[in-house]
């Protein structure tokens, strides 16, 4: 014990435990606080006593004759820190603190644990202590709750050492049973490396991602669980890229250039909560679209002429009584089905539609915006065999004079057996009801089956629900014939799509022909630099929300609609303002007719107002599809005046059952030649200009279109000008004019010359 310090033998007994221990001031509920004297703050004093809020009994004893003592120095003992006191060997006699004394200066403590000698005194003359005494007590008071403070933190790093301690077990655990991925016998730990453990561990949380989805479809279908296999050697997934589509061509173009973050400002990622009923939703719509892939009548009739079949609305909702609910008021029911084979093998198709870039690349003279919005699962045994994504899109028809279609849906994805994939969309609207909604998608999709030779069957099922009161009176009946949104549509799109996708790794280049670009890199560099010139023509010519077209002169349908925006820091465009001018009208002509009139160099003069009378050849040209109108050329302008310097021009044209297209750029020549011994495309300046060529949509014509024996054309001209090549530059009335001049014209030389042809 202490020097100096003297206990009482009546308060022996309350310092010793049941076990005949010796319980501290700080740990037993109550008692004294016993150390040196000499101590530093932080340290218990032999003056101070401990005294917790609920204890009332036990004060502090301090010596009175001690402070009697001191009295005489006690101004320079209340200036000095008062820790270096040495105490006097004399009989000590204690005194208690009043419980009065004790609640006010646990109060005190509350507010100020560090008082100075002003709040000292003022505080000891309140309570009739000596400041020495209420010094003390604080310091003790201070030294008691930094040692219970650490008392908790010692728990918590406790628990939370047991708690590694045990991961730590479990990991070893695992790596003890792990099994070799090339015999299937058991391995050591040292034989695994760290990536592959990682890669286990993640297949494993895969696995039970799968298992807890089928359950659900199982309870949602009634159907059994199906167990999928644990594959022995982990394939490594596939980047999904979330972020925005890669509209013209440039990653992240699309934000501001095709205002691609508008479509999203009022669609938030769903939440939690939702994602049960997401899954639900999806595996309810696979199972549907299988059936709807597979079965005929009465489901699905054929039409009068036997070419297409028509869904029975009243059987299909016999059939499928469950699903995203019944069809709003004013809304019209759009399903289609068509079959084709085309030339890819089923896992490359299974990941262009996985892949919300490659899918938009795809198809993007359909979806002039897409993005993926969350990955609820990205799949397992690195395919993307259960892959969920939460999705948002907008289809167009490349005209001003058809509003685009916005759609909110998850996408998800399964494989069906060896060689069969399914993919399915469906809308999540109900999700977040909005008036604004004039497009629901019901199970839609595509049932893709393995063929011999890297080819595939697809069998693809478009079912909407929508209101295209909007629709101008000219593409009515196009739309109403699903040849605009309709599964013919996205076959045909994809058939063409595959056939251009070969020719980029097409080897077996005749050499004979003039003109044929041999070179595989120019190939692919000229190719990519026309994808990219057809995705930004098709991004800018439809009624996006994202657009803000304004109508020049007129009522009539072939009004002039135009847009401007500006160019800056994009090296795939040229900078500046971009005025863009867009026309669409009916053409008593076959669309096969007006395609080939338009991609015709021989024939170009006639309608190309700047070319200027030049003589048009072609330079070089890829052939890109079974159809000879599926090309890509690269046109030179021989000007008649001398003294204007020679234009090149580059353009493609494609066509198929559904629609066609000739779109074209003027290009540098330095740049070209750099394209075409394969270098990078992306820094070649582009502003496309062209063509969209759709069927009416009828083969007899009748009231307000006009009276043809065949089926006309409907023709949608969009020209893109650099106005100023100043981005803040102000924008004249004059530019304007002039490509309302430039538009007009072309409208009457196409008008003029092809119903000279037709006569």
């Amino acid at each position: 014990m202490p020097t100096g310090v003297m206990i009482p033998a009546r308060n022996v007994p309350s310092m010793i435990g049941r076990n005949g221990n010796v319980v501290g001031g700080l740990e037993s509920s109550s008692g004294l606080s016993l150390g040196q004297p000499n101590m530093m703050e932080g340290q218990l004093h032999p003056l101070d006593m401990t005294q917790n809020t609920s204890e009332s009994d036990i004060a502090a004893r301090l010596r009175d004759d001690e402070f009697e003592s001191t009295k005489s120095g006690s101004e320079n003992q209340e200036g000095a820190s008062g820790d270096d006191q040495e105490p006097r060997p004399k009989k000590k006699r204690y005194h208690r603190h009043t419980q009065h004394q004790i609640q006010e200066m646990e109060a005190f403590f509350k507010e100020c644990p560090h008082p100075d000698d002003k709040q000292r005194k003022e505080l000891s003359r309140e309570l009739g202590l000596e400041p020495l005494q209420v010094k003390f007590w604080f310091q003790n008071k201070r030294t008691q709750m930094k040692t219970q403070h650490e008392r908790h933190e010692n728990t918590q790093l406790r628990t939370e050492n047991e708690k590694l301690r045990a991961d730590n077990m479990r990991y070893r655990e695992a790596l003890s049973n792990a099994s070799c991925p090339n015999c299937g016998g058991p391995t050591a730990i040292g034989e695994m490396s760290f990536d592959e453990h990682h890669l286990r561990l993640e297949n494993a949380r895969l696995r039970e991602e799968i298992d807890r989805i089928s359950a659900i479809a199982a309870k949602y279908v009634g159907k059994p669980v199906v167990n999928y296999p644990l594959l022995s050697s982990p394939v490594p997934s596939r980047p999904l890229d979330l972020g925005v589509g890669n509209f013209g061509g440039q990653p992240g173009i699309g934000g501001e250039m095709y205002g691609a973050a508008d479509l999203l400002r009022s669609i938030s990622t769903p939440t939690e909560a939702d994602k049960p009923m997401i899954i639900e939703l999806a595996v309810a719509a696979m199972e549907e679209l299988i059936r709807m892939a597979q079965m005929g009548e009465p489901l699905w009739m054929s039409s009068i002429d036997g070419t297409t079949t028509v869904l029975n609305e009243d059987e299909y909702i016999r059939t499928f009584p469950r699903g995203i609910g019944p069809k709003p008021t004013g809304f019209k029911c759009e399903a289609s089905r068509e079959t084709a084979v085309v030339i890819m093998n089923h896992i490359s198709l299974v990941e262009i539609l996985m892949d919300v870039n490659q899918w938009s690349t795809v198809f993007s003279g359909i979806v002039s915006r897409a993005m993926t919005l969350e990955v609820l699962s990205t799949g397992v045994a690195g395919n993307y065999n259960g892959a969920l994504q939460v999705m948002t899109s907008e289809f167009q028809v490349p005209s001003p004079l058809v509003p685009t279609r916005e759609s909110y849906y998850v996408r998800y994805c399964k494989q069906h057996g060896e060689g069969t994939w399914a993919v399915v969309d469906v809308s999540l609207d109900n999700l977040r009801p909005s008036p604004a909604v004039r497009c629901r998608r019901r199970p839609s999709g595509c049932l893709i089956q393995e063929m011999p030779n890297g080819y595939s069957k697809v069998t693809w099922v478009e079912h909407v629900e929508v209101d295209d009161r909007g629709v101008h009176n000219l593409y009515k009946q196009l739309v109403s014939s699903g040849n605009a949104f309709g599964a013919k549509r996205w076959v045909a799109t994809l058939d063409r799509q595959c056939e251009r996708l070969a020719s980029v790794l097409a080897t077996n280049i005749p050499t004979g022909e003039v003109g044929v670009i041999t070179n595989q890199d120019g190939r692919k560099s000229m190719l990519k630099l026309a994808e990219r010139m057809v995705i930004s023509f098709c991004a800018g010519v439809s009624a996006s929300t994202a657009h803000t077209w304004t109508t020049l002169s007129g009522t009539g349908a072939d009004d002039v609609r135009v847009m401007t925006r500006k160019s800056v820091d994009d090296p795939g465009r040229p900078p500046g303002i971009v005025l863009s001018a867009a026309t669409s009208f009916w053409l008593p002509v076959p669309p096969k007719r007006v395609f080939d009139f338009l991609r015709d160099e021989n024939t170009r003069n006639e309608w190309d107002i700047l070319s200027n009378g030049g003589v048009v050849q072609e330079m070089a040209h890829i052939a890109n599809g079974r159809d000879t109108g599926n090309c890509v050329s690269l046109l030179r302008v021989n000007s008649a005046n001398s003294s204007q310097s020679n234009m090149l021009i580059l353009q493609e044209s494609c066509t198929d059952q559904t629609a066609s297209f000739v779109i074209y750029a003027p290009v540098d020549i330095v740049a070209m030649n750099v394209v075409l011994n394969g270098g990078d495309p992306d820094y070649v300046a582009l502003l496309p200009s062209g063509f969209a060529i759709l069927p009416d949509g009828t083969t007899v014509h009748g009231g307000g279109i006009g009276e043809t024996a065949s089926g006309g054309s409907l023709l949608t001209v969009a020209f893109q000008i650099l106005v100023d090549s100043v981005p803040t530059a102000k924008l004249s009335l004059g530019s304007v004019a002039t490509v309302n001049n430039l538009i007009a014209c072309t409208v009457e030389r196409i008008k003029a010359s092809l119903s000279c042809e037709n006569a």
